[in-house]
């Protein structure tokens, strides 16, 4: 689990806790880490402004002010499935454990009755979905892609050629059933379409992205669209 990662899900176990509050123990326990690297992420935490309290002693631990609870979240028990059902049928997209992770978030702060609902709608729908590359390829490019930094990977394409590049993350994008990266490749030169499945290891470089456009990439495939939360 990437840092990030481990800082939203600490502030949901914070918030989930109560008041009663939970020990360093137990969350070091629960994200296999220090208790010192639990203290310091509960640090940065409190840094970036979250309202972290704290009791000593036997019994005492760590919470989130009640005022940091999300506020009541009105979606139906269709609308709440429909998040599930896309998430759990892109198990290979981009940033898909954030996603199942955000859904979880939703459905903590559904009132009782629609939750109820929504699982038992849950239970009546299927989904058989591909299975997704290695996550320590996905959680390198998804940060590379998020940071901008310079991607290595090793690639074999259709052809059987396996290849070592550097690539600058420009988007990805979903085509014909498929994940790719599309990016700047340095030993082209070239705009380049690498299709994750085939993507054998990669690793963030320290370099930064150059910063070549989206637009640089062409027109994209019929159908495809930015997604951005918004209709249109």
């Amino acid at each position: 689990m990437k840092r990030a990662e481990r800082l939203h899900a600490l502030s949901e176990m914070l918030r989930r806790s109560g008041t009663r509050g939970v020990s360093a123990e137990r969350l070091a326990r629960e994200f296999e880490v220090s208790v010192r690297t639990v203290k310091r992420d509960l640090y940065a935490l409190e840094n970036s402004g979250a309202p972290i309290w704290s009791r000593p002693g036997p019994g005492g631990g760590y919470g989130l002010a009640k005022s940091a609870s999300l506020p009541p979240v009105t979606l139906s028990p269709e609308q709440a499935v429909a998040l599930m059902v896309a998430v759990s049928a892109a198990s290979d997209a981009p940033y898909a454990d954030l996603a199942r992770a955000g859904v979880k978030k939703i459905m903590d702060v559904l009132d009782p009755k629609t939750r109820a609902q929504a699982d038992e709608l849950a239970h009546r729908v299927w989904v058989d979905s591909l299975p997704s590359s290695s996550r320590t390829i996905q959680s390198a490019i998804e940060e590379a892609m998020a940071e901008q930094r310079v991607l290595r990977i090793r690639y074999t394409s259709r052809e059987g050629t396996t290849t070592v590049r550097e690539v600058e993350p420009v988007l990805f994008a979903s085509a014909g059933g498929r994940w790719y990266l599309v990016g700047w490749c340095l030993l082209r030169g070239a705009m380049r379409w690498f299709s994750v499945s085939r993507i054998e290891c990669a690793t963030v470089t320290m370099t930064a992205c150059s910063g070549h456009a989206i637009q640089e990439v062409g027109d994209p495939p019929a159908n495809a669209r930015p997604v951005h939360g918004r209709d249109g």
